[in-house]
């Protein structure tokens, strides 16, 4: 019945407000006629009763505050009078709700690629229950991802008792033909337990058969993509045939749309996982666990299952790790820190935001005092005043968080047209949905609640009643220090984050001006896969080579053309040992890169000769092997020698014929990272390699006396002419080599962008603390004035200010940056977190700004009339 009278009450305010006042009337006229019957004049009665009854309005709001559906009233009224301030303050409203909107939607773009990328969980059936199996060594020459040999797979597979089923995969591009101009296409190579582990079922036809996995028959899965794309979406796909490779596999199924595991496969094949311990493969794995089976427990079955598989020659079993992953970290693992590192950055603007929106309400409140103190003296508690401003500091920060949202709608495409393509992994999954609406808004309601306290505790705190004692006169030393403490801290955290940001930027122009050791520039690439259907012998794939070489010198402004089986930047190689004549050993762990090249190819690659001689048309397969050796291979086995005419071999158990002769030494060149030290390398002509696969894979190098891209239609007519099936992949070579430092690139600029934010955010903060304290003193600048002080003198009062608010911030700023800036260690090169250069710079930077910001509130405190300031109050 309680709440049933209340909500009653609620509908019948404006009664039950009359009843109040009648109520309070009678006592009021009860009173008088007691002060009667003591004896006072009617007059004098009624007024010492209202006297002592005090003000009516402050009784029947603290009577009906004991109401709760009262209450939901005068909070309605909290939220009228609010708008109404803030409408009669544009300005004010405008910087305000601007300043929020740049730190909620920086923040909120970044949180919207965090929560695809990172937080979504996989679109899969009860994706929290995948997880990877891995069992590698903790260090190697070779860096790997978490994964499994096929032998440790195939035994796991067995022995497993924690996972439904396990499958692994791996990946390959295959020429698709037959179906328009022949394409290179993505597919994974997969078990038939890959689909069910998932639980994913294609929308036509099946899943593969485990018979298909031992290879009973050619088949393929396609998808949606390739299947709307290159077959026109055609109902009757199933059954029919199309050509990988010059091999044709039936069609089985179609998968769902939007389906592209593992990295955008644009179709799926059967794997066979051999038990070859010669020849086994390491691929990804992974499983769902059983019902009851936690993480910990699966990987405390493989760490025991573990110390019972074979290990690699050479390695030891305390350099292997066992370990049980959630399955989302193979693809979001390389990228995961990246993310939290700018998620930490833009966190940094949206407090450098906030701050000033604390030091514009601290100042709206200064000037407010003359009204809230007018409000305490006729009885407003301090409870209900602080309500008032923290729900106007709210208002404020709903605003900022729907600007923001409207900013982060544009900023999301704009975040993701500036990343590499093909590092952000999860596209896809990367929108604007009711979570990140959410984030935004309790975002903009924390920061208002949090940042408006401080403000409206100070605005209604004891200083009001001396206020009212000195007749309006300022009461500014805790304010002023307070609103300084903020800036402070604004310009410590913009100089955190610009340190990042400098030392991001120096990292990226120091691996820009690395030499790769080779000359980009009006070089024009052309890769091709030759499939094992149509070229099976060695001598097949050289005449294919020979004679696209010829054709190519023949272009119109081609100044030389080489071959390379593994082009350097493009990310593959063939690495390995190998033996020196006379039984003479390697340094341990002593390995190099094995290109196949064409006798031009270090002309056409603008890779110096320092010794020697190049290869020629002559060094064939009935000649003498030959080979060159890079500089380092020189150094390191030949110190102090000359290698030319030194015998080495690339086969671990020699014929005669398999020894080859140093003929020449190049300079070392970047075959897979401008990051990376040069890598030693044992060239050989390709028309010596005996070994089809070191082959078929091969780029072809064009260098032209003008624009490169000029003849890539010439070299698309040269491919067409000497096999019409092989797709065309041409490259500009310096868009390789820029494809090395996109990645740095995309950090720099970004963390950069939220840096100049903030910087510019600080500035703001600094000038606006500044000149309201101009305006707050001006009555002391005229009395100086007045007193014989030169403009100069006030100028550089102001400057001295601003000066000291700097020094403060920037001491604080780089204690907290050489903290800081040691989580960005991983992505610089050859720059220090600590770099005392960039350090000094960034300083210096924040030091110029502050300076210029307190420019203006100078020269405006310099221009006061001091006769107009001492009338002023």
């Amino acid at each position: 019945m309680g709440w049933f009278n209340r909500l009653s009450n609620l509908l019948r305010r404006e009664e039950l407000g009359n009843g109040l006042d009648e109520e309070l009337q009678f006592h009021i006229d009860a009173r008088a006629r007691d002060n009667v019957k003591a004896g006072m004049s009617a007059g004098y009665a009624r007024a010492e009763a209202e006297r002592r009854f005090g003000n009516r309005t402050l009784v029947k709001e603290r009577a009906r505050e004991k109401d709760i559906f009262a209450s939901v009233e005068s909070v309605a009224q909290d939220l009228r009078f609010a708008l109404r301030g803030l409408r009669k303050s544009p300005g004010f409203t405008a910087v305000a709700v601007a300043t929020l909107a740049l730190g909620v939607g920086a923040n909120t773009a970044v949180f919207t690629v965090v929560n695809g990328v990172l937080i979504r969980p996989l679109p899969f059936p009860k994706p929290e229950r995948l997880y990877m199996i891995s069992y590698r060594p903790q260090r190697g020459p070779f860096e790997i991802g978490p994964g499994l040999e096929d032998q440790h797979y195939l035994e796991f597979q067995r022995r497993n008792q924690s996972f439904e089923q396990v499958a692994t995969f791996g990946q390959d591009s295959f020429t698709l033909t037959g179906a328009g101009d022949a394409t290179r296409v993505s597919a994974a190579l997969v078990t038939a337990s890959f689909f069910p582990v998932l639980r994913v079922n294609p929308v036509m036809g099946r899943a593969f058969l485990p018979e298909e996995e031992r290879g009973s028959s050619p088949v393929a899965l396609l998808g949606d993509k390739l299947w709307r794309s290159r077959f026109g979406g055609d109902p009757n796909i199933l059954g029919k045939t199309i050509t990988l490779n010059g091999t044709e596999y039936s069609v089985v199924g179609v998968m769902p749309g939007g389906f592209a595991f593992p990295r955008d496969a644009d179709m799926w094949l059967p794997l066979a996982v051999g038990a070859d311990p010669g020849n086994s493969y390491f691929r990804p794995a992974f499983g769902r666990l059983r019902p009851g089976v936690s993480q910990p427990q699966a990987g405390a079955e493989l760490g025991a299952l573990a110390e019972r598989l074979p290990i690699g020659r050479g390695e030891s079993r305390s350099g292997m790790m066992a370990e049980i992953l959630p399955l989302k970290d193979l693809l979001v693992g390389p990228i995961r820190k990246s993310l939290l590192i700018f998620l930490g950055a833009v966190t940094f603007v949206l407090l450098i935001a906030c701050a000033n929106v604390a030091n514009l309400l601290l100042m709206r409140g200064a000037s407010r005092r003359q009204e809230i103190a007018v409000r305490s003296a006729l009885g407003a508690r301090r409870g209900r005043l602080i309500r008032q401003l923290l729900t106007e500091s709210t208002l404020v920060s709903l605003g900022g968080a729907a600007a923001g949202i409207l900013l982060a709608i544009a900023g999301v495409p704009a975040l993701l047209a500036l990343a590499p393509a093909g590092k952000v992994p999860r596209v896809e999954e990367i929108h604007i949905d009711g979570w990140v609406l959410a984030f935004a808004l309790a975002l903009g309601a924390c920061t208002g609640i949090l940042f408006g306290l401080l403000p409206a505790f100070q605005a209604t705190g004891r200083e009001l009643r001396d206020f009212l004692v000195q007749s309006g006169r300022s009461v500014t030393g805790r304010r002023e220090r307070l609103r300084s403490a903020l800036v402070v801290a604004e310009i410590a955290l913009a100089l955190v984050l610009l340190s990042g940001a400098g030392l991001m930027l120096k990292s990226f122009l120091r691996m820009r001006a690395v030499s790769p050791g080779f000359r980009a520039e009006n070089v024009l690439t052309m890769t091709v896969d030759l499939p094992d259907s149509r070229y099976q012998t060695v001598a097949a794939i050289q005449e294919f080579h020979a004679r696209t070489l010829e054709k190519l010198s023949r272009v119109p402004g081609v100044a030389s053309v080489g071959a390379v089986n593994w082009v350097p930047l493009a990310g593959a190689l063939i690495s390995g040992d190998f033996h020196l004549e006379g039984g003479r050993r390697l340094p341990p762990g002593y390995m190099v890169d094995k290109p196949a090249v064409s006798p031009d190819y270090f002309r056409a690659m603008g890779i110096r000769l320092l010794s020697g001689r190049s290869f020629t048309e002559r060094d064939d397969r009935g000649a003498p092997g030959v080979a060159v050796i890079s500089q380092s291979v020189a150094r390191a086995l030949w110190p102090g020698e000359d290698p030319i005419g030194k015998r080495i071999t690339l086969e671990d158990e020699p014929k005669p014929q398999d020894w080859l002769t140093i003929v020449g030494v190049t300079g070392d060149i970047r075959q897979q990272s401008l990051t990376e030290a040069p890598h030693p390398a044992i060239y050989q002509p390709y028309q010596q390699v005996t070994r089809p696969f070191f082959l078929s894979h091969m780029t072809f190098a064009v260098r032209t006396t003008a624009n490169p891209r000029s003849v890539a239609s010439a070299m698309r007519g040269v491919l067409r002419e000497v096999d019409r099936s092989q797709p065309v992949e041409i490259a500009a070579m310096t868009d390789l080599v820029a494809a090395t430092t996109a990645e740095p690139e995309f950090q720099a600029r970004l963390i950069s962008i939220f840096s100049l934010l903030a910087l510019l955010l600080s500035a703001i903060g600094i000038y606006g603390v500044l000149a309201y304290a101009v305006a707050e003193r001006t009555r002391e600048i005229g009395i100086r004035m007045a007193l014989g002080a030169e403009r100069s003198d006030i100028t550089r009062m102001v400057l001295r200010r601003s000066l000291a608010l700097a020094a403060a911030g920037v001491t604080l700023g780089l204690a907290g940056a050489l903290a800081a800036t040691r989580v960005l260690e991983k992505f610089l090169f050859d720059v220090k977190p600590t770099d005392p250069a960039t350090l000094a710079l960034v300083a210096a930077l924040l030091a110029a700004v502050a300076l210029a910001a307190g420019l203006l509130p100078s020269r405006r405190a310099a221009k006061v009339d001091p006769l107009v300031a001492l009338r002023w109050e």
